[in-house]
């Protein structure tokens, strides 16, 4: 086991809820200055640790409090049991506009945050060039941040927490209001603190982001820490944990403003008692050589079936995910998305999904299939990891595809 970076040990946050308050001196006085509030737990007996190098990436819904470690993490809350402990400078991006001072401009703001984390002016100026550029904001540096876009208040947050040389960066999900290019360039440059064996921890809104850059993944559900382990174990939790629930599943969209509502109160999630009419009881994978050899043959016809059992006459979507050693998603195949969405009977059935020639070469993956509700809004039910495939390459052909292609000769007259 390498050092430790950050130890959460045995971490409670209570906040206090208030129904009503009394403004008057009359009312303070007949109430003996006591207002009357009722206590919420937005973390309870949360405890792992962080390596030294280790990206550590945190699962959960709404209200699971995913932010509030965060900000424990960070400092910016006291825990009202355990403690947090950091070894070496840390910089953190939480909530869009955290640390930022409206009325100061973007310059100004720089230098503040910077003194927060603790460097030097002469430091600041070192790297105010870099964080500038880094931030695509040189033609808005010396504006007031108040006339900022939400995503120039992330690139500005961002490039901030990446330029101060910090040893463990923690990240809340503002990324996704970035736009997709500059998404791309902040994880470019999270993997170049990982090369540099620096210690992050950040809370993702995508489960497969997680798979791809986390070395462990924590899940948190009402407070209380329900998973902890490798990538896809985490996921694999954090979605029964989504089922159990009933929760929507907002697809596409982050939950980052749950942190700004723990501290106000619990966040209302939809749940019902249907949300589990239709379960997938088994996943088998077919090939011309099922029952003779373990592997498929590039380009051989490939069938995933999916057993399921309906409680009552419903319309939904099959999905079918196909992913490599590194979790990385491959291959996303729905129903729905392949003409109109199935109408299911009552009682138990199998739905095929068939590719007549199946192009990937030598490799094992991993196979992961689910039913959700016909417009893509609500996950029924999901099996993680529910069967694997090996395929065996025989060509010469070298990388993830066998696809047909001609070559024509055309001389020069």
């Amino acid at each position: 086991m390498g050092n430790i970076a950050v130890e959460i040990q045995d971490v409670s946050k209570r906040f206090r809820l208030y129904h009503q308050k009394y403004t008057s001196l009359k009312e303070r006085v007949i109430h003996a200055g006591r207002t009357p509030y009722t206590e919420l737990w937005a973390l309870r007996d949360i405890g792992f640790e962080v390596e030294e190098g280790q990206t550590v990436g945190i699962l959960g819904r709404n209200g699971s409090g995913k932010s509030t470690l965060l900000k424990c993490v960070c400092g910016v809350l006291q825990p009202t049991e355990g403690q947090v402990v950091v070894r070496g400078k840390l910089a953190g991006l939480l909530e869009l506009g955290a640390g930022f001072q409206p009325d100061l401009t973007g310059r100004q703001n720089i230098y503040l945050n910077g003194s927060l984390l603790g460097l030097a002016k002469s430091d600041i100026d070192k790297v105010f060039d870099e964080v500038v550029a880094f931030a695509e904001l040189d033609q808005f540096i010396d504006n007031q941040v108040k006339f900022y876009s939400s995503g120039m208040y992330v690139r500005l947050g961002f490039a901030v927490a990446v330029n101060v040389d910090p040893d463990v960066l923690v990240i809340d999900e503002v990324l996704a209001v970035g736009d997709e290019r500059f998404q791309r360039k902040c994880l470019d440059r999270v993997k170049e603190f990982q090369t540099e064996g620096r210690t992050i921890i950040f809370v993702s809104h995508s489960p497969d982001q997680v798979r791809a850059i986390c070395d462990q993944a924590v899940v948190l559900s009402d407070g209380r820490m329900v998973g902890h382990g490798t990538p896809g174990e985490a996921v694999r939790i954090f979605r029964e944990h989504l089922l159990e629930a009933g929760d929507i599943l907002a697809l596409g969209h982050g939950d980052d403003e749950a942190g700004q509502a723990e501290e106000a109160g619990p966040i209302t999630v939809t749940t019902t008692d249907s949300s589990h009419p239709i379960r997938i009881t088994e996943v088998t994978v077919e090939h011309p050589g099922t029952g003779e050899r373990p592997y498929l043959i590039t380009d051989e016809p490939l069938t995933v079936s999916l057993q399921y059992s309906a409680a009552s006459v419903m319309t939904a979507s099959f999905v079918v995910e196909i992913r490599d050693d590194q979790s990385k998603v491959l291959l996303r195949t729905v129903s729905g998305d392949l003409g109109a969405p199935l109408e299911i009977p009552a009682g138990t059935g199998t739905v095929s999904f068939q590719w007549a020639t199946f192009p990937f070469l030598d490799g094992v993956y991993d196979v992961s299939a689910g039913v959700e509700h016909q417009a893509g809004a609500q996950l029924y039910d999901w099996k993680e990891s529910a069967a694997k495939l090996e395929v065996m390459n025989p060509t010469k052909n070298v990388g993830l595809l066998n696809l047909p292609v001609g070559v024509t000769l055309v001389p020069d007259r």
